[in-house]
C-alpha cells in the first residue's frame, strides 16, 4: 500500500510514459529545455490548451517533458469582467529548434486555433509564449528572452513552480522567489482540471 504523501493537485507521470519520452530525447541531438506559457479565454478552453500541448509534442525535434495543473486567471492589463477568465498552464519542453523557429511553430500552433490578434490584451482562442530558451537572454524585439513580463505574472510563475521548483529566469532570479513577491489574487488552482503529458 502506498502511504506517501503527494500534491493531490500534481498528478504524477506514469513510469511508462517517462521511459516513452526518455527513449524519444535519444532522437534529439544537444537539445536545449525551454519553458512555454499557454492561455485561453476563449471556447473550450481546457480542449485548447490540451490541442496546443498535443500540437507542440507533434513538432519535429521538440519533446514534451512536463505540463503544468491548470489555473484559472482573471484578464491581464483589462476592466474586471470585460472578458471571460482564462485557464493557464506552462509546459517545459526540450527541442533541437532554434529560438527562431521555436516561435514560428508557436505561432502556427495559434493559428490553428484560430488566434486573432486585432486587440491589445483581447481575447484569445490560445496564447502560446516562449518564456525562456535554456539560459538565453536577448532584446531582439521579435522575440525578447526571457519574456519580458514573464517575473511579475503569477500565472506564468505558479503553474511553472509546481513542475520546476528550482527553476530560475535568467537575470530575474527563482521562479520561487519571484511568485513570493508579487500578488496570486486571481490566479486561482484549479486541481479538479488536468492536462495529459502527450503519450
Amino acid at each position: 500500500m502506498n502511504t506517501q504523501q503527494s500534491d493531490p493537485t500534481v498528478q504524477p507521470v506514469p513510469a511508462s510514459v517517462v521511459e516513452q519520452v526518455d527513449a524519444a530525447d535519444t532522437t534529439l541531438s544537444n537539445p536545449k529545455f525551454a519553458v512555454i506559457s499557454l492561455g485561453s479565454n476563449l471556447g473550450n478552453r481546457l480542449e485548447t490548451l490540451q490541442g496546443a500541448v498535443d500540437a507542440l509534442e507533434d513538432t519535429p525535434g521538440l519533446r514534451v517533458k512536463a505540463v503544468s495543473p491548470v489555473y484559472e486567471t482573471e484578464p491581464w492589463g483589462v476592466e474586471p469582467g470585460s472578458q471571460p477568465s482564462y485557464f493557464n498552464a506552462v509546459v517545459v519542453i526540450k527541442t533541437t529548434l532554434p529560438p527562431s523557429s521555436l516561435l514560428e511553430r508557436a505561432h502556427a500552433v495559434e493559428e490553428a486555433f484560430h488566434r486573432v490578434r486585432d486587440e491589445h490584451w483581447g481575447p484569445r482562442t490560445i496564447d502560446v509564449d516562449i518564456v525562456t530558451y535554456q539560459d538565453v537572454v536577448s532584446d531582439d524585439p521579435v522575440l525578447t528572452l526571457p519574456h519580458p513580463r514573464a517575473h511579475e505574472r503569477a500565472f506564468v510563475l505558479a503553474p511553472w513552480h509546481d513542475v520546476d521548483a528550482e527553476a530560475q529566469i535568467p537575470g530575474r532570479g527563482p521562479v520561487s522567489e519571484l511568485l513570493a513577491g508579487v500578488t496570486r489574487a486571481g490566479v486561482t488552482p484549479r486541481a479538479d482540471l488536468e492536462l495529459r503529458l502527450p503519450e
